[in-house]
């Protein structure tokens, strides 16, 4: 089982990213898939996910309107693109897997550096 991130990196004040983990080793289309992320000092949070389907997805109130994810089971990859970002995103974008029987797996990361 592998899911790697990729599409990290340094971006300005206001900039945009786009996140991918791309999946491997499993079912993708029978998981839900998250992104997490984990500044310096603090814990991990969960920042968006979305479900098998792609059908319907939720994120947390502070990237609300200005990330979006998103899925292609045909690809077996995740998305997450970054809008008008903020000093305040900047962390390490973990991604996710997680079914209904309670598997769970982790990627090891990618760095979203945002600079003021």
């Amino acid at each position: 089982v592998q899911l790697v991130e990729s599409g990290g990196g340094l971006v300005q004040f206001g900039g945009s990213l786009r996140l991918s983990c791309a999946a491997s080793g499993f079912t993708f289309g029978s998981y839900d898939m998250s992104w997490y992320r984990q500044a310096p000092g603090k814990e991990r949070e969960l920042v968006a996910s979305i479900i098998r389907s792609g059908s319907s997805a939720k994120y947390a109130d502070s990237v609300k309107g200005r990330l979006a994810i998103s899925r292609d089971n045909g690809k077996n990859t995740v998305y997450l693109q970054m809008n008008s970002l903020k000093p305040e995103d900047a962390a390490v974008y973990y991604c996710n897997a997680r079914n209904l029987l309670g598997m769970d797996y982790w990627g090891k990361g990618t760095l979203v550096t945002v600079s003021a």
